[in-house]
């Protein structure tokens, strides 16, 4: 008996070019980029809510050489501390659970934990620096703000720059980054990138028709992000629902 080498009738060119299709397959069944995008919109929504029913206004002293020290100043506080850091530590830990369950189902993995890690990380860095801005209560109209020891002219573009660059800006656009590295998503990268320029640049009240004075004045720094999110959520849901019906 001699041994004979069979000739392949396919060429190196259509091998390689079945491994790259199959390997967008997998990269397709291992996306469900609508999931995270559709929880942090709903959060992004809820704030909202919770700016409304946390709205504050209380007369506080004046700032000294104020020429209305006589009468007092008002300060306006809204907001939750703790809505924000629970709520997207929730967020995470749930996108984690989809895709672990999900993977489990498919038998096609995804390396969902930069995202997840990097999310909770950054919310912590985000809560801590809160956290210390107001270790000695609200600051005072005028007062400087501390940035972890930087003590900053509370009305220059530097400070509210870096305070919106410690809110959701860190907290969910860099995670969403990280995630299209994960999904080897060009897509989900031009959103992120949209999601943290509309952040990053000031919105004021003043397009919405609503008073910076008003209850309802953090619906329009929530509005646009969250909108956008859940576009986003329910465009990449579209995309990848044929997909999954192909895979199955």
């Amino acid at each position: 008996m001699t041994d004979a080498s069979v000739p392949s009738s396919v060429t190196p060119r259509e091998l390689l070019s079945d491994l790259g299709n199959l390997t967008r397959q997998v990269r397709a069944v291992q996306r469900g980029t609508w999931f995270p995008l559709l929880l942090l919109g709903v959060l992004t929504l809820g704030g909202i809510l919770v700016g409304r029913l946390t709205f504050r206004v209380e007369t506080v002293p004046c700032p000294a050489g104020d020429a209305a020290a006589g009468g007092g100043c008002t300060l306006i506080t809204q907001g939750s501390a703790v809505y924000w850091p629970v709520g997207l530590a929730l967020a995470y830990a749930a996108t984690a659970f989809f895709y672990i369950r999900r993977s489990r189902n498919r038998g096609v993995g995804t390396a969902v934990r930069p995202y997840v890690t990097t999310g909770i990380v950054l919310v912590g860095l985000a809560g801590a620096t809160a956290l210390w801005s107001l270790r000695h209560g609200l600051p005072q109209p005028g007062a400087p703000v501390d940035f972890w020891g930087l003590h900053l002219d509370p009305g220059s573009g530097t400070t509210m720059f870096l305070e919106r660059l410690a809110g959701n800006a860190t907290a969910v656009g860099l995670p969403l980054l990280v995630l299209s590295w994960v999904e080897r998503s060009l897509a989900l990268a031009l959103l992120a990138a949209v999601y943290l320029a509309v952040e990053l640049v000031p919105l004021t009240t003043g397009w919405a028709g609503i008073a910076p004075a008003s209850p309802w004045s953090a619906l329009p720094h929530f509005a646009v992000p969250g909108v956008l999110l859940l576009l986003g959520a329910l465009g990449f849901g579209l995309a990848q629902r044929p997909r999954r019906r192909a895979a199955s």
